[in-house]
């Protein structure tokens, strides 16, 4: 009898008999990208190496009239922050400008003007042109330190001052500033982080070109092959998400020695502290309460407003705080004499409560929030498999990569992960429960035991409710995936048959039983979530229903083109104006899905594609599942638009409705183009280019600066990034 070692020297010999010519490939393509990484790295985003190479430095530090510490260093301060240099006469290439290393971190803003051969005075910007913009400079970051100039002849005079508020900054004095040089010579910088970033967009650029191999691995007929495959593309979508998360560390609330450090404790391996102020622990301050028996908050509102006859007035509220100094508690729900949260429960019972009696502290919200996009990758992988592999048969692993990467990371969960706040982890958890109820429903119908998997599916998409009550509409998608089997073929009329509608209503049955007790012991209604006595920016309890609001919403959720600049990350905050005379709840937005995410532009051809589906098969259910997810996404959007607003992070309420019909057109039409190969490589060139499209703009989205996020809290840290974007600069 054969060892396991013989057994696995014999599977390894057998493995490289079939493959060692298709290993052999792919290990010299792999190493020429690793190369060409590398060649790009060390050659050219450190062109300034370079070409400063055979600069003759000028050093202007003795012409400093700043006064100098105790160590040598020269001051600037909020009165002496200008230096100004005559008589260069001499080209100027960059100006180093060398801050002190082991000063306090911040973000300088430094105005640079300059006389040369063809400017006698120094400009700034007028009605036709445009002067030097401010340089940003990071006192912790020395590839910062260089600013390239471009001049006209030889310099004459030069001007450097520290932008202070007049540019729109903060300044913390004083700054200690080492030297002044002209000219100098560029370090070698070698940024992992830019290569690994390199090496991943060449090695995606080589794994889907039309030509790749991965084309031509049908997922149905290949079963070993593309699950290897997916589960490698999943792997690295996991890994890239994580690290996304853990990069916004002001968000994240978790310390070690080597992470959040100025939070860690000094004993523990990993301590957890809170972030975001008392209004961003509601969730842990519940979990707190729950555990003493009480479903309110154990903070007590202040007496003025308990006295306040319209406490939901937020203009009132805001005088009646300003007269007696005495804060209240933001964003919860406010209802006889006690705070409540109104956002779902169901996050408070999965993570906050178990965590709070097991440790005694806080959860850290961002964990959760990783947790459930992680559920969501692998919950949205596995159902769009189960559709590809059971409803298609000429879907190709190339093509299901090039569909999974834009549902994953166009869905809107990037942007939830970049603000993992308790604002976005119900939305987060709705997601995930939603995808992982729809594969176990899309299981059963091939399941032994059909029961099981019914009553799981029912009973995530019932969880849906005390997490995101908006996504409840996805619990449609029952109709066409279960009509055929339970009505046309009248299996719901044996006794199988009720066995199993009794298993998929039965979670439902529960799970509102036990919100509408927990709604009832809080507000004393079965149906009141609490959302009207929100403490918010406007009266929830006087908002109602306005056909105004849904024109202006439709255009921003769903056409606004998106707000260019030309620096990166070259996406701005997109404009709003409305015809609507009334409030509006607004949050900056970057654009509507169907100008910023091309792959969508499929969505338009929907009727023609749904013929072509129903000549090619009889049944109904991938043509119901669109309508039900297009007919949702737009129910959601609106909803969202007359209930609450227009912000952000709801994009992701209803991203992933309209990518899950977009992929399921997708695939049809690969259906259709299969045996046309002249059609099918167009499409697939197509395909490649709108994805492509659509994903630089998602990812592009993650790294944009905002209020709250790591670019403005440690500008500092962002600057690096910046910086290694900007290599010419």
């Amino acid at each position: 009898m054969p060892t396991v070692r013989e057994n696995i020297a014999y599977t390894f010999e057998h493995f490289m008999l079939i493959y060692r010519g298709t290993l052999v490939r792919v290990a010299r393509a792999v190493a020429l990208i690793v190369l060409a990484a590398l060649a790009l790295e060390a050659f050219v985003f450190n062109v300034n190496y370079f070409a400063s190479a055979g600069y003759r430095t000028i050093d202007l530090t003795d012409r400093l009239s700043l006064t100098q510490s105790d160590d040598g260093s020269y001051v600037l301060t909020d009165v002496d922050h200008v230096m100004e240099f005559w008589n260069l006469n001499t080209e100027v290439r960059n100006i180093r400008l060398a801050f002190d290393p082991d000063q306090p971190a911040q973000l300088i803003s430094v105005k640079i003007q300059f006389t040369d051969d063809a400017h006698q005075t120094y400009f700034d910007s007028t009605k036709y042109t445009v002067g030097v913009p401010l340089a940003d400079i990071s006192t912790k970051v020395e590839q910062s330190m260089f600013v390239n100039l471009q001049t006209s002849g030889r310099v004459e005079n030069l001007r450097i001052e520290i932008a202070g508020e007049e540019a729109g900054g903060e300044v913390s004095y004083p700054i200690l500033l080492d030297g002044v040089y002209l000219n100098a010579h560029r370090p070698f910088a070698f940024s992992g982080w830019r290569f690994g970033a390199v090496l991943i967009l060449l090695l995606g650029a080589y794994l889907f070109r039309p030509k790749s191999a991965i084309y031509r691995i049908r997922i149905v007929e290949n079963p070993r092959k593309s699950k290897a495959g997916i589960v490698c593309a999943v792997a690295v979508e996991v890994a890239l998400l994580t690290l996304f998360l853990f990069y916004g560390s002001n968000l994240v609330g978790v310390a070690t020695a080597g992470y959040n450090y100025g939070s860690w404790d000094g004993a523990s391996l990993v301590n957890t502290f809170e972030v975001g102020g008392d209004n961003a622990q509601q969730y842990a301050e519940l979990a707190k309460s729950m555990a003493e028996g009480k479903l309110y908050l154990e903070e007590e509102p202040p007496q003025w407003l308990k006295d306040m006859a319209d406490p939901y007035d937020k203009g009132a509220r805001d005088e009646a705080q300003k007269a007696t100094g005495e804060p209240y508690l933001f964003d919860v729900a406010y209802y006889d004499g006690h705070y409540y949260v109104y956002f779902g429960v169901v996050p408070v019972l999965l993570f906050y409560l178990p965590f709070y009696l097991l440790t005694g502290a806080n959860f850290p919200t961002a964990i959760g929030v990783l947790v459930m996009a992680i559920a969501f990758v692998l919950g949205a992988t596995a159902l769009l498999d189960r559709f590809a592999r059971y409803h298609f048969r000429a879907v190709s692993l190339g093509m299901y990569l090039l569909l999974q990467i834009p549902l994953v990371a166009c869905s809107g969960i990037l942007y939830l992960v970049k603000f993992p706040t308790f604002y976005s982890l119900p939305i987060m958890c709705g997601l995930a429960f939603s995808v992982w109820g729809l594969y176990c429903w899309s299981r059963s119908s091939m399941a032994r035991h059909r029961c099981g998997w019914l009553f799981a599916g029912s009973l995530c998409m019932a969880l849906v409710a005390g997490c995101r009550p908006q996504l409840l509409v996805l619990s449609f998608l029952a109709f066409p995936l279960f009509w055929r089997t339970y009505i046309t073929e009248r299996r719901l009329l044996t006794a199988a048959g009720a066995r199993e509608f009794a298993c998929l209503a039965a979670p439902y049955v529960m799970v509102a039983a036990g919100i509408m007790g927990y709604n009832y012991a809080r507000f004393g209604s079965f149906t009141d979530f609490g959302a009207n006595y929100n403490l918010t920016v406007n009266d929830m309890t006087k908002r109602g229903m306005n056909a105004g609001r849904l024109a202006p919403a439709f255009f921003t959720y769903f056409l606004q083109p998106p707000c260019m600049t030309g620096v990166f990350p070259f996406l701005q905050p997109a404009p709003f104006d409305t015809t609507y005379m009334g409030q509006t709840i607004k949050e900056v937005t970057f654009g509507g899905i169907f100008a910023c995410l091309p792959v969508l532009w499929v969505l338009a051809f929907s009727k023609r594609i749904l013929g072509m589906r129903a000549r090619q098969r009889l049944t109904r259910t991938i043509m119901g599942v669109i309508v039900v997810l297009l007919g949702s996404g737009v129910v959601v959007a609106l909803a969202d638009a007359e209930l609450a607003g227009i912000l952000q992070r709801y994009y992701a309420d209803f991203s992933f409705m309209f990518l899950a019909a977009a992929v399921l057109l997708y695939f049809v039409v690969n259906e259709q183009l299969a045996r046309t190969r002249r059609a099918h490589d167009l499409m697939l060139k197509l395909l490649i280019a709108l994805v492509c499209a659509s994903v630089t703009y998602s990812l592009l989205l993650c790294l944009v600066p905002e209020t709250g996020w790591y670019s403005n809290v440690y500008p500092w840290a962002y600057q690096d990034l910046l910086q290694t974007a900007l290599f010419w600069k």
